[in-house]
């Protein structure tokens, strides 16, 4: 035992009043304190703190800089494209998911598609880009391949570097997430439930719809607003796409910070984070409310 340690343990082993002695278990959570204080509040108070910071000092302008036209417009295609590539990938992931389990729940094909979503989850930022535009790109091989066969993706435009086509490739990584989430309530699903159904003389829609359904609706909910809160924070996919304008509130953060002719706005990106921040908390706050529901029947 070092030296330093000694005294952590004396005062540990040292009784309180009433007789009771300080308990050592929360040491071994420290470390873990440690890392939520340096990565996620310092970094979150020091993005508060900027937002009222401009140049002369302390300043609201920065806040006030909310209903701008572009800023409204970049948070506006934001929640846009959070909210599509959420519902396509809760809805598709949840119906691969009811797949998996009604397969063998020790196969190997089971094995497989949760390795698979495990990496595919976080397979994202600048290779998941080049994958997209060496796939379906103007260079891309399908996309010649479509050509030579008399089908142009892109007569209306090169929609893969706007929204639309950042919500096909956020669905990519969507779905086996959403697999990951989910996959673990439907296995929380009893086949018993189905039978006592069954037994009172309700068929399929009865149990789907007065059984299973509002036993799993509080999970989809809740693996829902994980995949919006997912979309919304991600960056590095969008910025490997589109390096040119602010189409959503990361890029517009990123060109906010930088600048090549001394015009960065350190506060306003603050300000920007800011707001992202909140609505970040607010979505997880909400999954974490259905995920205790969830829980409670799991259990």
């Amino acid at each position: 035992m070092t030296v330093a340690a000694k005294p952590l343990v004396e005062m540990a082993r040292r009784p309180l009043r009433g007789g009771r002695r300080l308990s050592l278990d929360w040491l071994g959570a420290l470390p873990f304190l440690v890392y939520v204080g340096l990565f996620l509040l310092l970094p979150t108070t020091i993005v508060v703190a900027g937002s009222f910071v401009g140049p002369d000092g302390f300043t609201l302008s920065n806040l006030t800089a909310m209903n701008k036209p572009f800023i409204i417009g970049a948070f506006v295609n934001s929640v846009a494209l959070s909210a599509a590539s959420a519902v396509i990938g809760a809805v598709l992931g949840a119906i691969l998911a009811y797949a998996v389990v009604t397969g063998n729940p020790n196969g190997v094909l089971r094995r497989l598609v949760v390795s698979a979503c495990g990496v595919l989850a976080q397979f994202g930022g600048v290779t998941l880009a080049f994958a997209f535009i060496a796939t379906i790109a103007r260079a891309g091989f399908l996309y010649l391949w479509l050509q030579q066969r008399g089908i142009d993706i892109y007569a209306k435009g090169d929609w893969l570097y706007q929204v639309s086509g950042l919500v096909l490739v956020y669905t990519y990584f969507q779905i086996p997430l959403m697999v990951l989430v989910f996959l673990p309530a439907l296995d929380g699903i009893r086949p018993q439930w189905r039978e006592a159904t069954e037994s009172l003389g309700g068929g399929t829609w009865h149990y789907w719809r007065y059984v299973a359904g509002p036993l799993l609706a509080p999970a989809f909910f809740g693996g829902l607003l994980l995949l919006f809160a997912n979309a919304f924070s991600a960056y590095a996919t969008a910025a490997a796409l589109i390096n040119q304008g602010s189409i959503i509130a990361s890029l517009l953060i990123a060109n906010t910070l930088t600048s090549e002719v001394g015009l960065a706005q350190p506060g306003l990106a603050s300000a920007l984070a800011l707001v992202m921040v909140v609505t970040v908390a607010i979505v997880m706050g909400l999954y974490t409310v259905l995920q205790r529901r969830t829980a409670k029947w799991l259990q």
